[in-house]
């Protein structure tokens, strides 16, 4: 899907694609992100066998924050969120 919605770009980029399109193609194959309740998250962790700092470590964040998450003090936002909805469509492995 990857591979596809890169030409679709390059397709946009040259005007030769409807923006409209595009915003159709980029629906269909991009990542939708949604929140995470703190019980996902640390399922999401534990369903991968990896520990809080490992975990931590894999989303270039603090283990104190991994930690704040799965007790609902925090909630993941921007980048880190769409990594864990990457983790959990793919499997840890997708952003090691």
């Amino acid at each position: 899907m990857a591979a596809a919605h890169e030409a679709a770009l390059g397709l946009a980029e040259a005007g030769v694609m409807p923006k409209r399109t595009m915003r159709k193609f980029d629906e269909m194959c991009l990542t939708p992100v949604e929140d995470m309740v703190p019980g996902e998250i640390r399922a999401l962790r534990i369903r991968e066998n990896a520990s809080q700092a490992v975990f931590a470590r894999h989303l270039n964040v603090t283990t104190g924050l991994v930690s704040q998450w799965e007790r609902g003090e925090k909630r993941p936002r921007g980048a880190s969120l769409k990594l864990l909805t990457l983790v959990a469509k793919n499997g840890l492995g997708a952003i090691a």
